[in-house]
């Protein structure tokens, strides 16, 4: 046999062995990953990227037109949610993404607020689509899409928004005065704009309901005492105790609560208890309290069919359960990115900006789909209409989904010295 028929005989045979192979070529989607990597919220983000990535690639990669193409991450540091660290340096964080690594597309933060809303005009002036994850919670995000439309066509936004997420702890606090006749909350929040936000949101909603607000305390970020505000709530007659904190002395607050026995019931959104290690960090001290996680599956639930296949595959990858805000919002974002680009034929932004518009796929937390004029993620308390909120109650050492009711897992607990 001719040495060119052996040789072409063998190259042929790899190929067919290993079909995979044949992307390796190809050059790569390149997904810029701007994070705030010291915290939760970027790393469990890059870890939600990571695993997509992984699994699309195996899978073959990204169809676009005639070829396949794998994706590529680049993960850089924002430190945009260190304290003192401006919001400039987020923006060089950026566009050293967009400049230096070459970026074709941008998933994950920046994550505060303040440094999204300002990246906004970097996205416009470079011309690159953006879906953001984690962090940034503010309505002003897709307002200003939806206000200038032309300009900020290139942010998306696959995660909750405060505006939503306030509706959801109303609809649960008046299912919880139903259901036992609750009527007084105590609202303690953190010394941050968010959180002073969040509370005053919550002390107007609440009133408005005819709700009794007994106070509303500010704590500055690493306040390592709440006995104070805990004995007062206690005495005054709360029954709710409405927190909203990111900072890791929450789980003394906790702690607390727990060994004086408070009345009041602990609902919010706090940072410290959203991780799978929260229950071993405070001794079992935090039974009974009720987090908000912003988006279905950042903890276990069978919101869909794909939810405990994500959950499985992450704590496959990385070794523990998904661990918070920012990781199956993280993971979808990808997953929505190939379906746009496959649909696009094309990494061409203006193509691919408008199948991003018109994908509809049902994720890890329901139906996947962006409202078109605002490119913000259409929220429902059905997953088959869109996407569910993830909210939690710590049971027996375990987060327990027991909001909304249509994919609820489990009934809120009261804790035995309330009954």
């Amino acid at each position: 046999m001719k040495r060119a028929t052996i040789c072409f005989i063998v190259l042929f045979s790899a190929f067919v062995v290993f079909p995979s192979l044949s992307i390796s070529a190809e050059k790569p989607i390149v997904i810029g990953a701007p994070l705030s990597t010291a915290f939760l919220y970027g790393w469990d983000a890059e870890r939600g990227i990571k695993l997509a990535v992984d699994e699309i690639n195996t899978a073959g990669g990204v169809r676009v037109g005639n070829t396949k193409r794998p994706f590529k991450v680049e993960v850089i540091d924002t430190r945009d949610l260190e304290p003192g660290v401006p919001v400039s340096d987020a923006l060089l964080a950026l566009e050293k993404l967009i400049l230096d690594k070459k970026a074709d597309f941008i998933i994950g933060g920046p994550i505060r607020s303040e440094a999204a809303l300002a990246a906004m005009d970097l996205l416009s002036k470079y011309k690159k689509l953006s879906i953001l994850t984690t962090g940034a919670l503010t309505p002003l995000y897709h307002k200003k899409v939806e206000g200038n439309y032309n300009k900020y066509k290139y942010c998306f936004r696959n995660s909750s928004h405060s505006g939503v997420m306030m509706v959801e702890f109303m609809t649960l606090l008046e299912d919880l005065r139903k259901a036992h006749k609750f009527d007084k909350a105590y609202i303690m929040v953190q010394d941050v704009e968010h959180a002073r936000k969040g509370g005053e949101f919550m002390k107007k909603a609440l009133t408005e309901k005819g709700w009794t607000v007994i106070d509303m305390k500010v704590y500055p970020t690493g306040t390592a005492d709440y006995s104070v505000g805990l004995h007062d709530s206690g005495k005054k007659g709360a029954q709710i105790l409405f927190l909203w904190m990111d900072m890791p002395e929450s789980a003394i607050l906790l702690k607390q609560w727990s060994d004086m026995k408070s009345k009041a019931l602990p609902v919010g959104f706090v940072n410290a208890a959203e991780q799978p290690g929260f229950w071993k960090a405070t001794g079992g001290k935090g039974e009974y309290l009720i987090v908000n996680l912003v988006n279905g599956g950042n903890a276990p639930a069978k919101i869909t069919p794909w939810t405990m296949k994500f959950v499985d595959a992450y704590n496959k990858k990385w070794g523990l359960e998904p661990e918070g805000y920012g990781t199956s919002s993280s993971y979808m974002a990808v997953y929505q990115l190939k379906d746009a680009i496959e649909k696009a034929k094309s990494v061409d932004t203006d193509a691919v900006i408008t199948a991003l518009e018109n994908v509809d796929i049902m994720g890890v937390y329901g139906r996947m789909r962006f409202d078109k004029k605002s490119h913000q993620i259409i929220s429902s308390m059905d997953p088959k209409e869109g996407a569910v909120t993830g909210i939690i109650q710590w049971q027996k050492g375990k987060r327990v989904q027991v909001f909304p009711a249509s994919v609820a897992e489990g009934k809120i607990l009261l804790p035995p010295w309330m009954k």
